[in-house]
C-alpha cells in the first residue's frame, strides 16, 4: 500500500532522492517546501529593495521581520493620517508579533487597501496573499515620495537662502554698486545731444514732418514717405531747388501738390527724399557753440570783439575829456597848448589801453594753451577709452565662448574666494593677536597670584581629590545596583510575554482549529485512499479467483465429458463451487449490513456533538459577554474610587 500511495506527489512539493521498497518498486517522499511561497517571498523581498527598504537584504533577519517590517515601513512613508502607534521592532515575541499584524491590518481598510488580509496570513507567512498588499503599498509609499519630493526640495532652498549666501550671490552684492554707478555714468555720456535747432517751427503743418525734423535735430537720418500722395504740402519748396532740373522740380511739385503723375521709379523717389531732408535742414541752425563747448575760434572772436570795443571807448573817452577841458578853461590855454594836452592824454589813454589788450592777449595764449593741453589730453583719453572698448570687446567675445564661459566663471568665483580667504586672514592674525596679548597678561596674573595662594590651592585640591574619589566610588556601587536591578526588570518582563494574554490565546485557538482541519481534511483523504485501495484489492482478489475457477472449468470439463462417472463428479463439484460462492455472498452481504449499522451509529454521535459544540459555542459568546460587562464595571468602579 506504500508504493501505491508513494506514487502521488503534490504540485509544487520537492521530491527527493528515491528510495526502493523490498520488492524492488521506486518509493517517492515529498516535503512540505512550496516553491509558489517561496517564489512570492522574493517578488516581496524585491519590490521591498525597490521602494527604497534596504533592511529587506540582510541575510540575518527572518522573513517575518522583512516583510512586517517592510510593510511598517511602507505605510510610514505613505504620510497618511492614522491614529495607531506601529512600533517594529525586530526578534518579538509572539504576542509583540500578533499585537503589530492585527494593528497592520486594521490600518489597510482606512488607506482603501483593494486588498483584504487576515492577521494569521502575515504571521503564517502566507506570501500569496501577501505580496499584492506588498505590491499596493509600495505603490502608494512611491507616490507619495513623488508628490511630497519637490515640496521638500523647494522648503530646503528656502531654509538654506535664509541663513546662508552662495559665493555668486555675494559676488553680486559686491559688484551691483559698482554696476549701477556704471550705467548710470554709460547712460548719462550717451544721452542724446541736440546739434541743430530750427528757427521758424510754425512752417511745419504736419505731425509727422514734425517727428521726422525733431530727429534731424538730434542728428538721426530716417527715410521719410508721407503716406498718401494727395496731402497739403508739409513745407514750402525753396527757391534753389527749382534750379536743379525741370523733371526733378515737376516730380517735387506733383508729390507736394497731390501729385498726379505716373509713380516715381525708385532713384527719384530717393531723389526727391534728399531734396526733402535737406529743405528741412534748411531751417536749422547748428548749436555746437552755445551748448557750453568753448573752441579757439569763439575765443579769437570774443578778444577780437573786445580789442574794438576798447578802442571805440578809448576814443570815446577822449573826445569828451577834451570837450570838458575846454568848456572850463578857455581863456588860459591857446589852441597849441590845449591840442599837446589833448595829444598827450589819448597818448596816455592809448598806453594803458595797449596795456590792457596786452594783457588779455597774455590770457589769451593762456587760455589757448590750457585748451591744446586739454585736447590732448582729451585725445589720450579717448584713445585709451578705445582701446578699452576693444579689450572689452574681446574680453565678451570670450564670455560668449561656451568653453571659456565656464572657466571664466570658475575664476571669477575664485577670486572672489581668494579675497574672501585674504580678509579673513587678516581679521584672524589681528584676533590671534589680541588674543595672545589678553592670554599672556591673564598668564601674568595668574603667576603673580599663584605664588601668594600656592599653599591653601594644594590643600583645598587633596580635599577635593579626596571627596571626588569617594563620590567616583558611591558612583560606581549605585551603577552595579542599577544594572542589577534592570537584569530583573529584564527577567520579570521576559516572564510576562511568555505568559499568553487573551489576544494570543485566541490566535493560538484559531491557529489550532485552521491546523485541525487540516490534519482532519488530510486524515479524511487518506481514510479514503485506504478505502479505495482495500476495496480494489478485495476485487482484485475476487477477480482473481473467478478467472482460476473459470480456468479450472475449461481444463476439465473435456475430461469430464469422457465418461458418465466423471461427468457426474464434474457436476457435484460444480455444485459445491457454487455453495462455497453463496456463503461468501452471504458473508460479504452480512459484513455490509454491520458497516451500515456502524455508519447510523456514527452519525447519530456526530449530530449529537454538533448540537453539544452549537452548546459550547452559545455558551463561550455568553461568557465573553459576561467578562466584558465585568471589565466595564470593574473600570468604573475604579473611576469612581
Amino acid at each position: 500500500m506504500s508504493a501505491v500511495l508513494g506514487g502521488r506527489v503534490r504540485a509544487g512539493s520537492k521530491v527527493l532522492a528515491p528510495q526502493y521498497d523490498q520488492e524492488g518498486n521506486e518509493i517517492q517522499v515529498e516535503t512540505r517546501e512550496d516553491e509558489e511561497q517561496q517564489v512570492k517571498l522574493d517578488q516581496t523581498i524585491e519590490l521591498l529593495l525597490a521602494a527604497g527598504y534596504f533592511r529587506a537584504r540582510i541575510k540575518g533577519l527572518s522573513p517575518f521581520d522583512k516583510v512586517v517590517g517592510g510593510m511598517t515601513w511602507c505605510i510610514t512613508t505613505c504620510n497618511f493620517d492614522l491614529d495607531v502607534d506601529l512600533l517594529f521592532q525586530e526578534n518579538s515575541t509572539i504576542g509583540q508579533k500578533i499585537a503589530l499584524t492585527e494593528k497592520i491590518v486594521a490600518v489597510l481598510p482606512k488607506m482603501k487597501c483593494p486588498h483584504r488580509i487576515e492577521p494569521h496570513q502575515i504571521q503564517g507567512l502566507d506570501f500569496i496573499h501577501i505580496y499584492p498588499v506588498v505590491q499596493w503599498l509600495v505603490k502608494r509609499a512611491i507616490e507619495t515620495r513623488e508628490e511630497m519630493g519637490d515640496q521638500i526640495r523647494a522648503f530646503s532652498v528656502s531654509q538654506f537662502n535664509k541663513n546662508h549666501r552662495t559665493p555668486e550671490d555675494q559676488e553680486f552684492d559686491s559688484r551691483k554698486e559698482q554696476s549701477v554707478s556704471t550705467l548710470a555714468a554709460v547712460k548719462t555720456g550717451y544721452q542724446p545731444r541736440r546739434q541743430y535747432k530750427r528757427q521758424a517751427v510754425s512752417e511745419l503743418l504736419d505731425e509727422e514732418s514734425q517727428v521726422h525734423s525733431t530727429l534731424l535735430e538730434y542728428g538721426r537720418r530716417y527715410g521719410y514717405r508721407p503716406e498718401k500722395a494727395d496731402k497739403v504740402p508739409l513745407f514750402p519748396i525753396p527757391k534753389d531747388l527749382k534750379a536743379e532740373g525741370k523733371d526733378s522740380a515737376k516730380s517735387a511739385v506733383a508729390a507736394a501738390l497731390g501729385g498726379k503723375t505716373e509713380e516715381m521709379d525708385e532713384e527719384e523717389a530717393q531723389a526727391l527724399e534728399e531734396q526733402r531732408i535737406k529743405a528741412l535742414m534748411s531751417g536749422m541752425q547748428a548749436t555746437g557753440a552755445a551748448d557750453g563747448k568753448l573752441t579757439a575760434s569763439a575765443v579769437g572772436s570774443i578778444v577780437g570783439m573786445q580789442s574794438a570795443e576798447i578802442q571805440q571807448i578809448a576814443s570815446e573817452y577822449a573826445g569828451k575829456q577834451a570837450e570838458l577841458a575846454a568848456e572850463d578853461r578857455p581863456e588860459r590855454l591857446s589852441g597849441a597848448q590845449q591840442h599837446k594836452r589833448t595829444v598827450a592824454s589819448l597818448n596816455k589813454q592809448i598806453t594803458a589801453q595797449e596795456k590792457k589788450l596786452e594783457e588779455v592777449r597774455t590770457k589769451h595764449e593762456e587760455l589757448h594753451t590750457a585748451y591744446t593741453s586739454t585736447q590732448e589730453k582729451l585725445q589720450e583719453v579717448q584713445e585709451f577709452s578705445a582701446k578699452l572698448d576693444e579689450e572689452m570687446e574681446k574680453l565678451s567675445e570670450q564670455e560668449k565662448d561656451e568653453a571659456n564661459s565656464s572657466v571664466l566663471q570658475q575664476l571669477r568665483g575664485l577670486v572672489a574666494m581668494n579675497e574672501n580667504l585674504k580678509r579673513q586672514e587678516q581679521e584672524f592674525r589681528a584676533h590671534c593677536k589680541e588674543e595672545m596679548a589678553r592670554l599672556q597678561g591673564a598668564i601674568d596674573q595668574l603667576k603673580l597670584d599663584g605664588d601668594e595662594g600656592e599653599g591653601e590651592d594644594q590643600e583645598r585640591s587633596r580635599l577635593i581629590e579626596k571627596q571626588y574619589q569617594a563620590d567616583k566610588e558611591k558612583l560606581h556601587k549605585i551603577r552595579l545596583l542599577l544594572a542589577r536591578k534592570n537584569r530583573e526588570i529584564a527577567q520579570l518582563q521576559r516572564k510576562i510575554d511568555e505568559v499568553p494574554s487573551r489576544a494570543e490565546l485566541s490566535q493560538y485557538q484559531r491557529r489550532f482549529v485552521e491546523l485541525y482541519n487540516q490534519v482532519a481534511a488530510t486524515h479524511k483523504e487518506t481514510k479514503q485512499f485506504i478505502t479505495l485501495y482495500n476495496t480494489l484489492d478485495d476485487t482484485k482478489l475476487y477477480l482473481n479467483k473467478e478467472v482460476n475457477l473459470l480456468n479450472s472449468i475449461h481444463d476439465n470439463f473435456e475430461q469430464a465429458m469422457s465418461s458418465a462417472a466423471n461427468k457426474e463428479q464434474f457436476l457435484k463439484q460444480l455444485e459445491q463451487i457454487v455453495d462455497g460462492i453463496k456463503q461468501n455472498k452471504n458473508k460479504v452481504e452480512k459484513k455490509k449490513q454491520e458497516e451500515k449499522m456502524r455508519r447510523d451509529q456514527f452519525n447519530d454521535t456526530f449530530l449529537d456533538l454538533v448540537d453539544k459544540q452549537r452548546v459550547y459555542f452559545k455558551t463561550v459568546k455568553d461568557f465573553q459577554e459576561e467578562c466584558r460587562k465585568n471589565e466595564i464595571l470593574l473600570a468604573k468602579l475604579k473611576a469612581a474610587s
